[in-house]
């Protein structure tokens, strides 16, 4: 019997890059004029991944995200793998808004993309959950390098990385 190829869809945030570009953001806040002698916090929980953000105002809550994502870009952090809630009042009307990191693959949408990859009816690729990751196995690598293309293709709302290829 032939040996069967596969490769790991997974997704995350290296939560060391996340920390940095939120540490390079509160220096550049700390530094802007529009920022002085009002709140602007972003508090980051790596156990928990996840940060929130404390600012006087939209405006200013805004502004702090367009810092914060700029960081993440330079980062390499991906932006979709992101979950905002919305801003809630806070002590002395300012806002406060959650942001959870998405750190593997949710079962929901896990289902998804197994669900998409038999739809597609590729000849012998089998595709099946394993806790927050998908497994993708063919015996042939052509098959899996056309599922990884038609996966690129599609939007779940988070970054897909293609790894352990095998």
């Amino acid at each position: 019997m032939a040996k069967d190829e596969s490769f790991d869809i997974t997704t995350g945030c290296d939560l060391q890059e996340v920390d940095n570009a939120l540490n390079q953001a509160r220096k550049e806040i700390a530094n802007r004029f529009d920022f002085k002698n009002v709140v602007a916090e972003i508090d980051y929980d790596r156990t928990g991944a996840k940060c929130s953000i404390h600012a006087t105002d939209d405006y200013r809550l805004g502004a702090i995200w367009q810092v914060r994502d700029a960081r993440f870009i330079a980062r390499n952090v991906p932006l979709q793998n992101l979950d905002k809630s919305e801003p809630e009042k806070a002590a002395a009307g300012t806002l406060r808004q959650e942001v959870r990191l998405t750190q593997g693959i949710e079962t929901g949408v896990a289902k998804q993309i197994v669900k998409d990859i038999k739809a597609q009816k590729y000849k012998k690729a089998q595709a099946q959950g394993q806790g927050d990751a998908v497994r993708v196995s063919a015996p042939s690598r052509d098959e899996l390098q056309q599922v990884i293309q038609f996966l690129k293709g599609q939007d779940y709302g988070i970054e897909l990385k293609f790894g352990n290829y095998r």
